[in-house]
């Protein structure tokens, strides 16, 4: 851990693992640095991946780990705390005491998903409560599916699963009732609307069953969508001076994110950034992708950087010997 790498990669998901598999591969000195907290861990199966469709996330991981270190990286357990600039480089903390030195970041630490504070969500969250329909959908297909309002987006929602299933429901739990054109949308879709405030999410156990409402009434349900607000985990690149900024869909603010360039550079020299920590809306493929271009980036940098220093040092060894072997009292070129 005392070493100087090429880069550090903070966090091992799908984006830093991608990022570190494609320097590893460039023969750059890569050290992963990953917390074990995946934010898909809830999830029994991950979509969308094409070729690993239906893959468990920790396979995917354990898979992108032995790449890596196949190719010379290093993969180690721990929390990055904080980064400090030190020379033309960055001196990284661990939470538990251990520095590392690195020429460049790239920071992939994800997000936090932030539930409503609803009794019994919580403890279905990846299973009976969901929020993607792109990762969760076919799953719940055809099955009786409700959507707790959190925000205007929760009528997008409504409209959106409703291609999943055809028995929807929309808790409105407290926000606006749907505007007359809303309410005449979700009839044409028959997703039903349910006034009222959610008092906690039912379950057997391990299944979700249904929402009851303040008023006691149970309605079943066979999964419940939320739309959590999605906060980036940007310790490390705010202890660099990297702030986080708000992040709006459909005119409503759904998170705050780090922001970076297409390819991953951020406004702070030498640092990058991938996956959901810059990109809130990212899924597994996506992030994944994300951290191939940041790490192509990466290189293509440090290559440039090395090309500087090496004609650096050739203009200054022919200047050496020109002023070796200039006579005495003469002036080099």
């Amino acid at each position: 851990m005392g070493e100087r790498y090429d880069v550090v990669v903070v966090g091992g998901g799908a984006a830093g693992l991608s990022g570190a598999l494609a320097l590893g591969r460039a023969r750059r000195s890569v050290l992963v640095v990953d917390g074990g907290e995946p934010r898909n861990a809830p999830a029994a199966e991950m979509h969308n991946y094409l070729g690993r469709d239906g893959t468990p996330p920790g396979e995917l991981l354990a898979a992108g780990r032995a790449e890596v270190v196949g190719y010379g990286g290093e993969v180690v357990s721990g929390e990055v705390v904080s980064a400090a600039r030190e020379g033309d480089g960055f001196t990284v903390s661990l939470a538990d005491g251990r520095t590392v030195a690195a020429r460049r970041l790239l920071v992939t630490t994800g997000l936090v998903d932030d539930l409503p504070d609803v009794p019994g969500l919580r403890e279905q969250w990846g299973h009976g409560v969901l929020h993607c329909p792109y990762c969760h959908g076919w799953e719940v297909r055809d099955q009786a599916i409700g959507i707790l309002a959190t925000s205007p987006m929760s009528m997008h929602q409504a409209l959106m699963w409703r291609q999943w299933s055809a028995d929807v429901t929309l808790f409105v739990h407290g926000q606006a009732e749907p505007t007359d054109e809303e309410w005449e949308q979700l009839a044409a879709r028959g997703v039903s609307v349910v006034v009222g405030e959610v008092a906690a999410v039912e379950s057997d156990g391990d299944r979700l069953t249904g929402v009851r409402l303040a008023s006691g009434q149970v309605v079943a349900r066979d999964a419940l969508v939320v739309a959590p607000t999605f906060t980036a985990r940007s310790a490390v690149p705010e202890s660099l001076g990297l702030p986080v900024e708000p992040v709006e869909a459909m005119g409503t603010v759904v998170g705050h994110a780090v922001p970076s360039t297409p390819v991953g550079s951020t406004d702070v020299p030498g640092v990058w950034v991938a996956g959901n920590v810059t990109d809130l809306m990212a899924q597994v493929i996506g992030a994944a992708a994300a951290g191939l271009k940041a790490g192509a980036g990466i290189n293509g940098e440090l290559i440039m950087e090395e090309t500087r220093l090496a004609v650096a040092a050739r203009r200054a060894a022919s200047s050496a010997e020109i002023q070796v072997g200039a006579p005495a009292g003469a002036g080099a070129r």
